[in-house]
């Protein structure tokens, strides 16, 4: 019996994330290297910083009731939770994920402000207007109704609130379709990487438009984050990672063999990494 897309994404992170915490850290996303993807720095400190330069894109400078959506091993949230001094709630199909999260909050002194669900972000189980910034960073992607989970990121905000995504796109298509060999290469990062399918930013802001947010801006990072890949390609072979990479599992290996299908989709411009902010009035 094929396993359902929920499976396979739960299965991924269940298998991979432990690994990427030894090897990478805690923080599953890419890092900024500037606005012109020339500055060099830490792996680690870049993705610090892409964390503090979208907060300060999308001006957001308080916070009471988050929810992070695509958690992972809790990065995002206990790091807003202790910045806000904020309660952060994440949600993941993770239930490896969703456990090693609540312990790094323990060891954070974070336990009393935050809580990590294994949950589906198109049908969470919070009530309409629950939390003040709703932040998904790197998870869009994942969703199988892109629609679906924007609507709900909306049911959930409370009015006055703030929702900032960040999500891999393909290229805009409204003056050229993709090729069939551009298809052909976004279907082998989807095979890869447990991703239904994406769509570009232009989509994307119209939905939010039609769901009914305010204020939106959008915006496209890709040249400050591809410099992300070559870092993540030349750690996946050290010693330590080709170890680790091996007792993970062929989904694991599989994908650390197809790194360079990210970092050749940012060199044609036909991956995207896009960021949406908007309010709910």
């Amino acid at each position: 019996m094929s396993l359902t897309l929920q499976q396979q994404i739960q299965q991924f992170y269940d298998a991979s994330s432990g690994l990427w915490e030894q090897i990478w850290g805690e923080h599953m996303h890419h890092g900024y290297y500037g606005a012109n993807g020339q500055e060099r720095k830490d792996r680690r400190q870049a993705q610090i910083d892409l964390i503090e330069e979208l907060l300060k894109w999308a001006e957001v400078r308080q916070a009471n009731n988050i929810l992070d959506v695509g958690c992972g091993i809790g990065g995002s949230s206990l790091y807003l939770a202790a910045k806000y001094s904020a309660h952060a709630t994440g949600i993941t199909l993770s239930p490896v994920q969703a456990n090693r999260a609540a312990d790094r909050a323990r060891a954070a002194g974070l336990r009393e402000r935050t809580q990590f669900l294994v949950a589906d972000a198109q049908q969470t189980p919070f009530a309409d207007n629950s939390f003040d910034f709703v932040w998904s960073l790197e998870s869009g992607e994942h969703m199988p109704d892109k629609q679906k989970f924007i609507q709900e990121c909306y049911r959930v905000l409370k009015p006055g609130g703030t929702f900032l995504m960040v999500t891999w796109c393909h290229r805009p298509i409204d003056s050229q379709p993709l090729t069939a060999d551009e298809q052909k290469h976004l279907e082998d990062i989807y095979r890869v990487y447990c991703l239904p399918y994406v769509i570009s930013l232009p989509q994307y802001e119209a939905i939010a438009r039609e769901t009914g947010f305010q204020q939106i801006r959008t915006a496209d990072w890709s040249t400050a984050v591809a410099p992300f890949w070559d870092f993540v390609i030349d750690s996946a072979f050290t010693p330590q990672a080709i170890v680790g990479l091996l007792l993970s599992g062929w989904t694991t290996l599989q994908a650390a063999l197809s790194l360079g299908l990210m970092k050749r989709g940012y060199e044609r411009g036909l991956v995207r990494f896009g960021l949406l902010y908007g309010t709910k009035s």
